[in-house]
């Protein structure tokens, strides 16, 4: 097991060996939300009753044959609280290569700053050319400011860091692993989950994707060999914003640059007048674990509770609650065709295995699984009826629901959504389906496995 998995385990089981003798509510039941009217926010502001109808009617008479939009957006407002943002435009991203480039000419075209907040920032040669770009950009005037989280870097050389802070860039460890390194109270258990990239407050990318170089290959077709050192290429998928939701991305992450009370961030103009740049409706979810539930997960049971066609979903890290398993089952049960795109090797072995000790209980109710091969599967991506899309860094796992900040971008439309559906199809075409009459077969090793790995799950 790494390091970073290692420290995971324990700063979860400490406390919770005393404190996690009942199951948590993970997202409020259907009483505890107030339904309310739909606000979107354009570039010029919040738009009236009458622009958002209008909006919203465009997108539900492009969309199949759903009421999603009817039945979700307003439970989602009420739920989430921020704005439905118009004016948008998002581009599918797919693989370390191209998220890279992206990134690079991003930065590259920096005028005034550079934000950036990641899970794990690697010093190999993918972090060696991020730590050179935003150098570079530094000796220019550009600000840079730098979150990492502490477990997620901790086999990064104290030496990479200090190189970045003798530069000028501004870096703040999140919540450290040594608590007199500290200027908040200790809490390792919460982890800084989120990959946030702002330049210049108008270019915005999330997603999965950390900076490391075991994303320097693609994985589809013949761009799977391209690792360098033979391991498995690892499929994920970012996003890259422009549009009114960047500064609500540009809020969370001077969110937290503020909690975890570093310097206060250098003036810049963080917040420049925002530009309607597409057609894309956006909302930007955050979560963390100092709020009731994950807001992240909430939005995505509701938008689960309300499917009526169409429940796809790929992701790295499935450990499933009680509550999830009920809404997937249920969703297959009146009809939905529920379909889960999972890992076939993973870097976790206990959360690989806590995941595949629920297959049979999905697989009974009808839901279709089905396993990524020949790639370390590490999207973290859903699309409902075609037209209710999420990206971002959640795993469908009790860490994240409970001690991750975490980061999504919701996305409604047919248009985008035809090109998740697009990626969800080549995934698929890679995956070898899991049916129930296989799955009884499989050996004792395995259940053995399932059955250790699940008493865990709690604390992957």
């Amino acid at each position: 097991m790494s390091v970073r998995g290692l420290l995971s385990i324990l700063a979860l089981a400490l406390p919770c060996l005393t404190a996690c003798s009942a199951l948590p509510v993970i997202a409020p039941g259907p009483s505890q939300r107030a339904a309310s009217s739909v606000q979107l926010e354009g570039a010029r502001g919040p738009l009236t009753s009458a622009q958002s109808k209008a909006i919203l009617d465009r997108l539900k008479s492009r969309a199949p044959d759903t009421s999603i939009f009817d039945r979700h957006l307003a439970l989602e407002e009420a739920i989430v609280g921020s704005p439905l943002t118009t004016g948008n435009q998002v581009v599918l991203l797919q693989d370390g290569p191209a998220t890279y480039q992206a990134m690079f000419a991003a930065i590259m075209a920096a005028k005034d700053h550079v934000n950036l907040e990641t899970y794990i920032l690697d010093d190999d040669e993918v972090g060696q050319r991020f730590a050179q770009a935003l150098i570079t950009k530094r000796q220019q005037g550009v600000q840079v400011n730098l979150i990492r989280d502490s477990v997620g870097t901790a086999g990064t050389p104290a030496a990479f860091f200090k190189r970045l802070s003798d530069s000028g860039i501004e870096v703040l460890e999140f919540n450290p692993i040594n608590p007199l390194a500290g200027a908040k109270a200790w809490s390792l258990n919460q982890r800084d989950h989120r990959k946030l990239l702002i330049v210049d407050g108008s270019t915005a990318f999330l997603g999965g994707i950390n900076i490391s170089s075991v994303y320097s290959g693609g994985s589809f077709g013949k761009s799977t060999r391209l690792r360098p050192d033979g391991a498995p290429a690892w499929r994920d998928t970012d996003l890259q914003l422009q549009g009114p939701v960047v500064a609500e991305l540009q809020k969370l992450f001077l969110s937290t640059w503020q909690a975890q009370k570093g310097t206060p961030a250098v003036a810049r103009n963080y917040f420049p007048p925002p530009q309607n740049v597409g057609r894309q409706v956006v909302r930007a979810i955050g979560s963390a674990p100092d709020e009731p539930f994950s807001l992240i997960y909430a939005t995505l049971l509701s938008a689960i509770g309300s499917a009526e066609t169409s429940i796809l979903l790929t992701n790295a890290y499935f450990v499933p609650d009680p509550q999830l398993l009920a809404a997937l089952e249920l969703a297959a049960r009146r009809g939905v065709d529920v379909k889960l795109i999972l890992p076939s090797k993973s870097d976790s072995r206990l959360v690989f295995h806590a995941g595949r000790s629920h297959y049979t209980q999905l697989l009974r109710s009808g839901v279709k699984i089905y396993e990524r091969r020949g790639v370390i599967l590490h999207s973290k991506t859903a699309l409902i009826d075609g037209v209710w899309a999420t990206v971002g860094s959640t795993n469908l796992d009790w860490r994240s629901f409970l001690h991750n900040y975490e980061l999504n971008a919701v996305v409604l439309g047919t248009e985008f959504g035809a090109q998740v559906r697009a990626m969800f199809d080549k995934d698929l075409a890679a995956s070898d389906a899991i049916t129930l009459e296989q799955w009884r077969r499989r050996g004792l090793d395995s259940r053995a496995q399932e059955w250790f790995a699940r008493v865990w799950e709690y604390w992957l």
